[in-house]
C-alpha cells in the first residue's frame, strides 16, 4: 500500500489533469456555458480537498486496507462522474 504522501500526490495530479480537461473542453466546444463551467471547476476543487482530508483523518475503527481501498473506489467514482460532465460540455 503506497504512503499517505504517495496517495495525495496522486489524488493531486489526477485532480490538476482533469481540471485541465476542463478548461480545454470549455475553451474549444464554443458553446460551454460558463456557470456549468465555473460549477465544475468548484467540484472538481471540492472533490480534491475533500478527499485529501479523508486521507489525513482516516475513520477510526476501520481496518486501514479497507478504509482506503473504499477512499479508492469512492474517488474513482466521483472522477468518472466529473468527467462525464466534462464530456456532456463537448456535445
Amino acid at each position: 500500500m503506497p504512503n499517505k504522501k504517495d496517495l495525495k500526490k496522486t489524488i493531486n495530479n489526477i485532480c490538476n489533469d482533469v481540471l485541465s480537461e476542463c478548461v480545454a473542453a470549455s475553451l474549444y466546444s464554443g458553446n460551454a456555458d460558463p456557470s456549468n463551467v465555473e460549477a465544475l471547476v468548484t467540484s472538481i476543487i471540492i472533490t480534491r480537498n475533500d478527499f485529501v482530508n479523508r486521507i489525513s483523518h482516516p475513520e477510526p475503527g476501520m481496518k486501514p486496507k479497507l478504509y482506503y481501498d473504499k477512499l479508492a473506489t469512492d474517488f474513482s467514482k466521483q472522477m468518472s462522474e466529473i468527467l462525464d460532465q466534462i464530456n456532456a460540455l463537448i456535445e
